[in-house]
This record gives structure tokens, C-alpha cells and sequence, in this order.
């Protein structure tokens, strides 16, 4: 047996770019990308990635070289996840959300050869790169990070001109020769394919490089898992810069869909799309389901609208309301270090007969492991022992498989950090269900300890959003003298309700007290406008935990205007304390 070698017809490197040469060959006329009245096809989409791939050989692009874009979801962005690896380069991704210091601290690490600009975010491009400029112009002793080409990506729908130096999109993609600069094999399965910067919610963001193998093994096992068919029809809600679109940007390419571009995830952007397009498939973040829900008075969808969903646990009371718009919501988890989902909450078809409440209430967990990730648990880290399948013992969640990440770029502490025995280190709690469904109870850093009780703040958020009048809820632990912590819930409150004076605290934790065990239900209330997000949607935890030590000093009998440090957002509302 070990006598028979590989050879170039048995032996291929696994890479996501080989789903467009293969749609470009099958679904050639089908229409691959949709951008208002801009469309192609899936052979137009391949020979312009072609043409990109060469553009950027020609600009002495070379192999593990890092090509950065900030973008919204455009067909340029799109194009970039195949030609970028094509050239044999790694595509960076940055978060369109990030201000111009963000920006240039990816800028200086990343060190990118050509940098693509979407001419909505010169700005802040430009800003990034006269921070960069201006480093090592001490006495320090600092190195300047070299700069990149700048590339301008003007709007390939209502083109408006703008332009910062000589080169532009379009105009690279035009004068690539493919047969001069033919795409780069992908020898090793292992190089590296993207580059993508975590949000930085725990600690400051890191570099997570992604393999061709991880990207490739994760978007087969996802579209399998969540059950796609042929010739999908896939809105562009979820940023491709997060976790490049959770990898359906290739998934969509190796199914043979239409990928329905739009700039902002926006309500009447989404019901357009709904009604022109016939969309089948979308994937959110759990925030976006709220702007879904603000736009309902429109025409009722045509089709139901499958839905993955992930970045925090959705709580059951929204799932069910979402679900009623004829939304069919799956739920995963996943992580930027995973190469985005690797568990999906598979349905089973005996939850059926289920009343709605507890069929969300199962939705909401995060489920069983990826097809393609060799294994996912639940452990103690002290022993490395699994938690016994009782729904109730917390451990870490753990991961190993072809999914997770090559590491962390430029950090090799880091990276040998977040590996322990054999496994992933995935720094969320968790706990497993007799029928082996894992549900997230929380970050590691988020359990609030009082008395010695473990209280998943997830589990209290879960028991506010079944009130009717909240709209977002967040729990974070407080200070207490004798207990040591007690929660502290966020709220804010439905449009019809705020301003009302319609729903105190007191009411609030009443409510609460009905629905948990009373040392879980929070001790404060705090109502504001709306949630502090980072930029990519989720809860600033931090934020809101330094506003609880900072409420707990104030004297508890009367209503006080409570204000957020400012780079957190609008917590501007009266807290009633």
C-alpha cells in the first residue's frame, strides 16, 4: 500500500478558489453577482478575476504577500477573494467599521503590498496611511512600516470619479493579461489564503491566518450542513470582511448561486432584494434581526428566507418573533480563529410537534460540530476532562480540526497560548445536553461568580428579551459587598415603550423573579437608547461592566443620568436606580 505515490491526477492541494474555475465551467451563463443594475455571469466573473489576479502579478505581487481591502459587500470585494489567492497572495479583509487608527495599526502589522479602497472610505484610508507615514519620525528608534499602492474602488453601479492616485479598479482589471501572468498553482494545501483581524472584544485584536485546506474543508462541510442546494440566491447581509463571509464567498461560487450585493444591510435595502431577487439564503449576526424586525410593514416575503445565524447567542424570544416574518433561522457558532461556523444547531424532525417557545428555546443552541472539523468538546482545563452531558456542568469549548486557524501572524506567544493538549482554546463556556447539542453560556470572562454561584449572563439576556417591551438586553456583573458580584442588566426598549414610562426597573426585575432562580435576577436596571456595539456588532461588555462599578458608588434611591465614556456609544439614558 505505502508503495503507490501520489501523483498530479490522484493528488490535488484542497483550495476555495477551484469552486469558480468549476462554476465558470458549469454554470457559465448562469448570473453570479447582482449589484443594483450592475449583473455578470459566471464566466464573466471568472475571466475578470483572471485579469485581476494578472493585474496584480504585474505589480510585482508575489506569493504570501499580503493584499488589503476596505469595501463594503460590492462585486469588487467578491472578485478579490478569488484573485487575491490567485496571484498566490493572502487577502486581508479589514472591517469597514474600524476608525483611521484601527485601520493603520492593520496597515502596520499586515504590512500589505497594494491596499484596495472603496471610494466611500478615502477618508479613512488615507487618514490610516499618513498615521502610518508619520511613525519613525522620533528619536525612538521606530521602523516605518512601507507603505502600499493604493488602489481607489470607484462604484460599479453609479460610477463618481473618485480617485487618489493613479490607479483604479476597473482600470487594473482592464489591463491584466492572464496570459502573460497566468494565476500561481496552489502547491502546499497549508499556505496561507487570508488574513482576517478579530474584533478585539477580549484583548486587542490579533492576525488569524486561514490555510486553503481550512477554507476549503469549512465551506464544503457548511454547505452541506445547512442543507444548500444548487443555484442558491445569497444576500450579502453578513460582511464579507467577517471571517470572509462566514466562507460563503467561495460557498456561493461552488453551489452555483447569485450573490446579491448590497452596501448596507439597511431594512428597505433587504425587503428590495427579498422582492426583486427571490433571495433563498442570508446569513446574520443576531443585531440584524432586529432591523428585520423594524421593517415589517412591507409585503410579506414571497418565499421563505433560510437564515444562519451566529456572533452571540440569539435569545429564544427573538428567534420566534423573527421566525413568524417567514424566516427560517438556523443557528452556529463559530469564531474568527475556526475559519467562521463550526457547530450548527441541526434541527430534528421530531421537534416539530413542539410548541413554538421551546422549539426556539432548542434553535437557540449552538448545536453539534462542523462535517469537516475532527472534533469539538466541552472541558474542565483544569483536568482536560469532558463535562458530563447534563445540560448544567460548565466547561471551555474546545476544538481541533483542518478549520482552525494556521495561528496568529506575528505572534507566535499568542498562537501557542490559545493550544493546550491537543486542542483549540475557543475561550467560551459551554455546556452539553444528553442528546450532545452544546449551548454557549457564556464567555469565560463574562461569568458573573456570586456567593460562589456561576450565573450565565446569557441565560438572564435570554429572560429579558421574553419581556415584550425589550428590544436589546445585556447583562454584566457589578460589585456587591457581600456576594462578591450581581448582575446588572442593559435595556433598551422597543420604540412603543420608550420614553413611555410604561415599564420600570422594578417591574423589569419582577419579571425576572418569575422566570429564574432569585440570585440570578439582576440587582440594577439600567435603561439607555440603545446597546454599545464594537465594529462588528457586538455588545462592548467592557464598556457596560465599567458603568456597573461606577452605578454600584452612586446612592440607589432615586433616578440619575448616567453617561458612557464616549468612545462606547450612546448610553445617554436616565438609569432608574
Amino acid at each position: 500500500m505505502d508503495s503507490l505515490p501520489k501523483r498530479d491526477a490522484n493528488y490535488v492541494p484542497l483550495s476555495p478558489i477551484t469552486f469558480l474555475h468549476r462554476a465558470a465551467s458549469v454554470y457559465a451563463d448562469r448570473t453570479s453577482v447582482v449589484y443594483g443594475a450592475t449583473s455578470f455571469t459566471w464566466r464573466q466573473t471568472h475571466h475578470r478575476c483572471l485579469r485581476l489576479a494578472a493585474a496584480l502579478q504585474s505589480l510585482a505581487v508575489s506569493k504570501n504577500d499580503v493584499v488589503s481591502v476596505i469595501a463594503p459587500n460590492t462585486p469588487a470585494l467578491y472578485e478579490m477573494h478569488f484573485a487575491v489567492p490567485m496571484a498566490g497572495a493572502v487577502l486581508n479583509a479589514i472591517n469597514t467599521r474600524l476608525d483611521a487608527a484601527n485601520v493603520a495599526a492593520i496597515v502596520r502589522h499586515a504590512e500589505p503590498k497594494v491596499l484596495f479602497v472603496d471610494y466611500q472610505f478615502i477618508r479613512v484610508a488615507t487618514d490610516a496611511l499618513k498615521a502610518v507615514m508619520g511613525d519613525g519620525d522620533g528619536d525612538g528608534g521606530e521602523v516605518r512600516a512601507p507603505l502600499p499602492l493604493l488602489v481607489v474602488i470607484d462604484d460599479a453601479d453609479k460610477p463618481t470619479g473618485a480617485r487618489v492616485g493613479e490607479l483604479e479598479y476597473e482600470q487594473l482589471v482592464a489591463r491584466g493579461d492572464p496570459a502573460r501572468y497566468p494565476p500561481r498553482p496552489v502547491e502546499d494545501e497549508w499556505d496561507a489564503v487570508a488574513l482576517n483581524y478579530t474584533s478585539g472584544t477580549t484583548s486587542a485584536p490579533k492576525g488569524v491566518v486561514y490555510s486553503h485546506r481550512g477554507a476549503y474543508l469549512n465551506t464544503m462541510g457548511l454547505l452541506l450542513q445547512w442543507g444548500v442546494g444548487h443555484e442558491p440566491v445569497y444576500l450579502w447581509s453578513l460582511p464579507m470582511f467577517h471571517c470572509n463571509g462566514w466562507t460563503f464567498t467561495w460557498g456561493v461560487a461552488a453551489r452555483g448561486g447569485t450573490n446579491v450585493c448590497i452596501r448596507a444591510p439597511t431594512a428597505d435595502a433587504m425587503y428590495a432584494a427579498f422582492a426583486a431577487h427571490g433571495v433563498t439564503h442570508m446569513c446574520a449576526a443576531p443585531v440584524l434581526f432586529n432591523i428585520l424586525l423594524d421593517g415589517v410593514c412591507r409585503e410579506p416575503l414571497r418565499r421563505p428566507v433560510e437564515v444562519l445565524t451566529g456572533g452571540a447567542p440569539p435569545p429564544a424570544a427573538l428567534l420566534e418573533r423573527v421566525e413568524r416574518l417567514g424566516f427560517h433561522v438556523t443557528h452556529a457558532y463559530g469564531m474568527t480563529e475556526a475559519t467562521g461556523v463550526v457547530m450548527v444547531c441541526e434541527w430534528r424532525e421530531q421537534w416539530d410537534a413542539l410548541l413554538p417557545s421551546e422549539r426556539a428555546r432548542l434553535k437557540a443552541r449552538q448545536g453539534v460540530s462542523a462535517l469537516t472539523l475532527a472534533d469539538a468538546d466541552v472541558k474542565d482545563l483544569k483536568t482536560m476532562e469532558s463535562v458530563p452531558r447534563d445540560g448544567a456542568t460548565m466547561g471551555e469549548v474546545v476544538l481541533r480540526g483542518s478549520n482552525v486557524m494556521k495561528g496568529y501572524f506575528k505572534n507566535p506567544r499568542a498562537t501557542a497560548d490559545a493550544f493546550r493538549d491537543g486542542w483549540f482554546l475557543t475561550g467560551d463556556v459551554g455546556v452539553v445536553h444528553p442528546d450532545g447539542y452544546v449551548e454557549i453560556k457564556d464567555r469565560s470572562k463574562d461569568v458573573i461568580i456570586s456567593g460562589g454561584e456561576n450565573i450565565s449572563s446569557v441565560e438572564v439576556e435570554a429572560a429579558l428579551y421574553q419581556h415584550p417591551a425589550v428590544r436589546e438586553a445585556a447583562v454584566v456583573a457589578m460589585p456587591h459587598p457581600h456576594w462578591g458580584e450581581t448582575p446588572c442588566a442593559f435595556v433598551s426598549l422597543k420604540r412603543e415603550f420608550a420614553g413611555t414610562g410604561e415599564v420600570s426597573e422594578q417591574e423589569v426585575v419582577s419579571f425576572c423573579r418569575n422566570r429564574m432562580a432569585h440570585y440570578m435576577v439582576p440587582r440594577k436596571v439600567v435603561f439607555v437608547d440603545e446597546l454599545p456595539k464594537n465594529s462588528t456588532g457586538k455588545v462592548q461588555k467592557l464598556a457596560l461592566r465599567d458603568m456597573a462599578r461606577r452605578l454600584r458608588l452612586r446612592a440607589p434611591d432615586k433616578a440619575r443620568p448616567v453617561a458612557a465614556p464616549a468612545r462606547h456609544g450612546p448610553l445617554t439614558q436616565t438609569a432608574r436606580l
